[in-house]
């Protein structure tokens, strides 16, 4: 199946992007106040993207060697994936009030932005591993 691996991964990238994409336009118009962030097609098309992300990351870990994952990199970034949705959720929905809201978008959005580093670095710090270097 290692035949399979770059098709894989770029399903993988793309449904990244269209993941964080997709959270991003959602948090700002339900932080503006808007009412279609929230709306069913929105939800189920969030709902999507990410079932196509997660079955290619399963595949992605089938394939590849288990040494690749040896440094931690990996760890680190399933940590981030649990503090990415609580905080998405919290953002989306639960938070009680605006400024948390807020506070757990851009926290959501900082986390996003640390696994995509994690992952193009392979290494757990990701991108602050090359400012210490």
């Amino acid at each position: 199946m290692i035949e399979f691996y770059p098709q894989i991964k770029l399903v993988h990238v793309a449904a990244v992007l269209l993941s964080g994409g997709l959270f991003l336009l959602r948090g700002i118009t339900v932080i503006g106040g808007a009412r279609w962030g929230m709306s069913a097609p929105a939800r189920f098309l969030s709902y999507g993207i990410d079932i196509v992300l997660l079955s290619a990351a399963l595949m992605l870990v089938a394939v590849l060697p288990p040494a690749m994952f040896a440094n931690g990199w990996l760890w680190a970034k399933l940590t981030l994936l649990v503090a990415y949705i609580s905080l998405g959720s919290l953002a989306l929905r639960r938070a009680r009030s605006p400024r948390a809201r807020l506070a757990c978008f851009i926290a959501a959005l900082v986390a996003f932005i640390a696994m995509f580093t994690i992952a193009r670095a392979h290494h757990p710090l990701g991108a602050i591993n090359y400012l210490l270097l």
